[in-house]
């Protein structure tokens, strides 16, 4: 029989503690004040809670132009992390790579060129002769590169890209997709954050030239500190983007945009849209106790549950008032119970948003009862009926 069993405060909402069935994980987005854009594709997504707070046609094949770039950039620093390359390490410049049009870093031919000065060329000022030399010295050749970066990119969970070369030159079979984008700038940004920080450099100056970063937003005082901009004439003006204020941080990518000004201001808007309509709210820590459930045959009445890790949620603002957080559990838990096991889950629901379940789980050991306590405890129940 479902019921509430209690009630209590967690950031002044009431959590009822329900019994009834586990069921699955829902996923998100959250849910704002309609929102348009003239991007042909976009995606905005809440990095510190995975939370999409905005998509539109995100899931459409797209020619990604220099963003692109950022994995390459993944390669360079999974190479860095694990040692087969170093910031101090230099690499050959081939012809092909010298030869290369587009946006350059203007590399000189035959020239050894330090990592640490490519990387710049790479992301700063979108240096297509800059990739090819990274990607000639990690894989031998860009072809090659290119089926590394690919078959890196499924492992990273991209679902809908394939890379054909290492600087986004236009390319039928070379496409990703917008929440693939998004997927490897966080992957990027969680997995090398050491590194990161070359997407903040706003301008680098080599072989006598110095070029700005073309990422707009960098300037604009809106806390953005990275990614990477492009453009064709098939994909138009892209950008994906990411910033951090006040401890959330966003990841933004759009693309088809008509113009360098329209990237600049359309993602501007968008992304302060995210930070201004949205916030993070901290609902658990891991390991702190939520409630005690029921226990049936066990040692003890009840085990403590908790989250195994920091339990967030992202929403509208304008919904926070009307946010419930339920914990429901097949309560009583037959025992034995061991630590870490799923015991029930957290339900978060509010006006506008889908809802999001969080599995709990035993904060500690619960054995069973020996046979003179199971006896006992069914005489119990027999009599008093609990």
């Amino acid at each position: 029989m479902i019921g509430v069993v209690r009630a209590r405060a967690v950031l002044g909402v009431a959590v009822a503690v329900v019994a009834a069935g586990v069921g699955a994980a829902l996923s998100l987005p959250a849910k704002a004040a309609p929102l348009e854009t003239i991007a042909k594709q976009a995606i905005l997504v809440d990095m510190t809670t995975n939370t999409v707070l905005f998509e539109k046609n995100a899931d459409e094949r797209m020619a990604p132009s220099s963003m692109s770039k950022i994995m390459t950039g993944y390669m360079v620093f999974d190479a860095l992390k694990t040692g087969r390359l170093s910031l101090d390490s230099t690499l050959p410049v081939s012809e092909r790579a010298w030869r290369m049009q587009g946006s350059k870093m203007f590399v000189e031919l035959h020239n050894n060129i330090k990592v640490d000065d490519l990387i710049k060329g790479m992301i700063v000022q979108s240096g297509n002769d800059a990739c090819i030399v990274l990607a000639e010295g990690l894989a031998g050749s860009e072809p090659s590169f290119a089926e590394l970066a690919t078959k890196k990119a499924k492992e990273l969970g991209l679902r809908n890209s394939n890379l054909v070369n290492s600087t986004g030159w236009p390319d039928p079979n070379h496409y990703m997709t917008a929440r693939d984008l998004a997927t490897l700038a966080e992957r990027l940004i969680r997995d090398f954050p050491e590194y990161y920080h070359y997407y903040s450099i706003r301008d680098f100056k080599y072989h006598g030239i110095n070029q700005g970063n073309r990422n707009p937003l960098l300037y604009r005082g809106i806390n953005v500190d990275g990614m990477k901009t492009g453009h064709t004439e098939a994909g138009g003006y892209g950008l994906t983007a990411s910033g951090e204020r006040e401890g959330r941080r966003l990841i933004l990518v759009v693309n088809g945009l008509p113009s360098m000004q329209a990237r600049a201001d359309e993602s501007a808007r968008l992304i302060e849209w995210g930070f201004r309509e949205f916030s993070t709210y901290a609902l658990f820590r891991a390991g702190e106790t939520i409630e005690q459930v029921p226990v049936w045959l066990g040692a003890q009445d009840t085990v403590p549950v908790t989250v195994p890790q920091d339990m967030k949620v992202t929403l509208a603002r304008a919904d926070r008032p009307g946010m419930k957080v339920s914990l429901v559990s097949n309560a009583p838990v037959a025992a034995p119970i061991r630590k870490g096991d799923v015991v029930g889950k957290v339900v978060i629901t509010a006006p506008g948003f889908p809802g999001k379940e969080v599995p709990v789980v035993a904060a500690q050991d619960v054995e069973k009862l020996g046979f003179i306590g199971r006896a006992f405890a069914a005489a119990k129940y027999l009599v008093f009926g609990s």
